[in-house]
């Protein structure tokens, strides 16, 4: 029997950008979020911490911008394993660059910008899990709070780029329909609602906080097009699990894709999603 759920094990693999010009998102991406370049190569550039590809540009010069109505990518999360690594990168975004937004959701610290195309960036860091406060219905309590400033910036030592055991944390989304994204994220793909706001649903394998977010704020209308997020890939403790999700997924009626890293699968919309062992 098909397991109904992905295992706790499940974390977010790498995100892929489609971009205009990758060397100038790429720069960003390590002069201000800290991210290395681990490879580089033709209209490709890699970037990761100092062990793990975390973030794949691609670059294609005609592609068009995003509509204005179209679903994509919120933001990707990188989650840094520290306080220190939050001040760090506070102090490089406010030094080198322009802060959107800063909060403090309970559950963790957030750092908020945008790359030089508009894709939406998190840096953030979680607090211990014993922290974490259950809602009634077994969720997560989150909440948008002003976050520590302060304390942020006291933290950090200067450092030039992001620690060892960096990673996405998360990546969040705009979609067109609520419901239609939690069919294909909690009833298909097998996810657990950890927590709701108005107008967003997060999700996660296991009791992570999430692993995927969707809101509607925006009002997207239209499937996902243009530049921004290409792909994003989820990795799963096992083949067996990966079989399984794709079992669930085909058995709801989407269509699933086996190439030679992963399974691949897109949302309802239009999303590229591959689950990876």
């Amino acid at each position: 029997m098909t397991e109904a759920r992905l295992p706790p094990g499940t974390r977010v693999g790498r995100v892929a950008l489609t971009v205009a010009d990758a060397s100038e998102v790429a720069e960003f991406y390590d002069a201000i979020v800290g991210l290395a370049v681990h490879d580089r190569g033709g209209d490709r550039v890699v970037l990761g911490d100092g062990e793990t590809p975390l973030l794949e540009l691609r670059e294609h010069p005609s592609a068009p911008e995003r509509p204005r109505s179209a679903a994509g990518l919120f933001h990707t999360a990188f989650r840094v394993p520290s306080r220190r690594g939050l001040g760090d990168a506070l102090s490089r975004i406010e030094s080198s660059w322009q802060l959107s937004g800063m909060a403090d959701h309970l559950v963790s610290e957030a750092l908020y910008c945008r790359d030089p195309e508009g894709n939406g960036v998190e840096v953030y860091r979680d607090r211990p899990r014993s922290a974490w406060e259950t809602t009634a219905d077994g969720g997560v309590r989150m909440a948008t709070d002003p976050l520590d400033a302060a304390g942020v910036r006291a933290a950090a030592t200067g450092a030039t780029g992001v620690p060892d055991g960096t990673d996405v944390g998360h990546v969040h989304l705009e979609v067109t329909d609520l419901d239609a994204a939690r069919e294909f994220y909690a009833d298909a793909l097998g996810m657990t609602v950890r927590t709701t706001y108005d107008g967003a649903v997060f999700l996660a394998a296991g009791e992570y906080h999430h692993h995927i977010g969707a809101n509607v704020w925006h009002g997207r209308s239209a499937p996902a097009s243009g530049r921004g997020l290409a792909w994003f890939e989820l990795g799963l403790p096992s083949d067996a699990a990966v079989a399984a999700a794709r079992e669930r997924l085909a058995a709801a009626g989407y269509e699933v894709a086996t190439a030679s890293d992963s399974v691949r699968v897109t949302d309802p919309d239009g999303i590229e999603l591959r689950l990876r062992a």
